[in-house]
């Protein structure tokens, strides 16, 4: 039997989304006659940007008898809502892809997932990071998504730039430099100082949000509370922040902003943030500088950004085929090879330790070793607890950071106006 993958349109899934099941019987795929197939066609929920085509085609060429309709339904937000609706009383997917900053709202509701061991037996954990599986495992231990990647933070820099004004160009050395923040921050104040020019493309995403995820306790209490306004660790990568803009070294370019690309190709700034998912991007927006970045391990520990999983709906009618999927594509080897095509940082253990991983190199970042940063980054990531409103606490966080880089906002009074931002999103 020939595979096939079909992509239906974005509207065609939130409609499907957002449709009532006449009957929840038939959704269950109790009574229709494929629900135990492996092979049978099941329907596949992603985000844009991940590279889920890719994916697909990987597990189509590994099981040919397989059948795939991929709906890829826009953003990670959208995503989010339109499981949100589906899981209400919609038609649910036999897969889904949930972005990390909106599982926790997913997590607390375990009863809507199946829980994965019940497929895959009570050690299914055991194979990856311990926090990036933590994040998708219920208080009652239900583990209701499998971590698909992680996204391994280091910062990229522009090694030409940085012999032009006499610092140091090796990232074994450059890291030794700015292994504190403080340090990062004088080595900013050289640069700039020889240079005439900013050092590093902005202080909300390169360094706040490097930051503020190497704490121990973020914006929740490891029970649940909310601990954003009074937790010493945020305010302190708040004003690492702040002090950063102060010395004077931001270009004040914002990520994703029009003059970002630009930036990275004509020198606006030596440095921004890398997370391991966001290096092609920095290749085919300066592809001219190719040779010229370097990779190095941000200062302090560790560090994440980003990172999925990918879950079962209870109510899916392919459960068995959908766990196919997980099983060829989410394994460690399977992990290890397709970060090998894409870049993608795998979350199973033992690929991040492999040779592949490790040894990885991209001729456009030099000699930099990309796999070593990347893999040590996440192993090296603290743990700590991410409530509901976590992606809403950190947009006003970095809202205010932002409003101050623009001239709108005080530099002393930027906390205040990102504890506001954050009490007018979420209460």
């Amino acid at each position: 039997m020939k595979h096939r993958m079909i992509v239906p349109s974005v509207a065609a899934v939130v409609a499907l989304a957002l449709g009532v099941l006449s009957a929840c019987s038939s959704a269950s795929g109790s009574s229709s006659a494929t629900a135990g197939d492996p092979n049978a066609e099941f329907t596949f929920w992603s985000f844009t940007g991940i590279g889920a085509k890719n994916s697909v085609s990987e597990y189509l060429a590994k099981n040919p008898s397989a059948h795939v309709k991929l709906s890829e339904v826009g953003s990670t937000t959208e995503t989010a809502t339109a499981l949100t609706a589906a899981l209400a009383g919609g038609v649910v997917p036999d897969l889904v892809m949930i972005q990390g900053d909106d599982l926790p709202k997913f997590v607390a509701n375990p009863s809507n997932f199946v829980d994965l061991r019940t497929l895959g037996g009570k050690d299914l954990a055991s194979a990856y990071l311990p926090w990036a599986v933590g994040a998708a495992t219920a208080t009652n231990g239900s583990v209701i998504g499998v971590p698909t990647d992680v996204g391994g933070l280091g910062l990229a820099y522009r090694a030409d730039l940085f012999q032009a004004a006499g610092l140091p160009t090796d990232p074994a050395e450059v890291e030794k430099m700015w292994s504190t923040w403080d340090g990062f921050i004088e080595m900013g104040k050289k640069y700039t100082a020889a240079t005439g020019k900013p050092f590093v493309d902005n202080v909300e995403t390169s360094v706040f949000f490097s930051t503020v995820n190497q704490v121990t306790e973020k914006y929740y209490s490891p029970d649940g509370k909310r601990v954003y306004d009074t937790n010493p660790q945020v305010k302190n990568a708040f004003d690492i922040a702040v002090k950063t803009y102060q010395a004077g070294i931001s270009a004040n370019i914002a990520a994703w902003s029009s003059g970002w690309d630009p930036g990275k190709a004509n020198g606006s700034f030596a440095v921004t943030i890398a997370p391991s998912w966001l290096l092609s991007g920095l290749k085919s927006a300066a592809p001219a500088t190719a040779g010229n970045w370097r990779i190095a391990t941000v200062p302090g520990v560790g560090g994440n950004w980003g990172g999925s999983v990918i879950a079962i709906p209870a109510r899916a009618a392919h459960r068995d085929a959908a766990w196919q999927y997980i099983k060829t594509m989410e394994s460690a080897q399977n992990q290890t090879e397709h970060f090998t095509k894409t870049g993608t940082l795998p979350a199973a253990k033992d690929s991040l330790t492999s040779s592949a991983v490790l040894g990885y190199t991209d001729k456009f970042f030099g000699d930099s070793q990309i796999g070593q940063v990347m893999s040590e980054s996440v192993q090296k990531f603290n743990s700590f607890y991410n409530g509901p409103d976590t992606s809403a606490i950190g947009s006003g966080l970095l809202n205010a950071l932002a409003d101050m880089q623009a001239g709108n906002v005080k530099p002393e009074d930027a906390w205040t106006k990102g504890l506001k931002n954050v009490k007018d999103a979420v209460g």
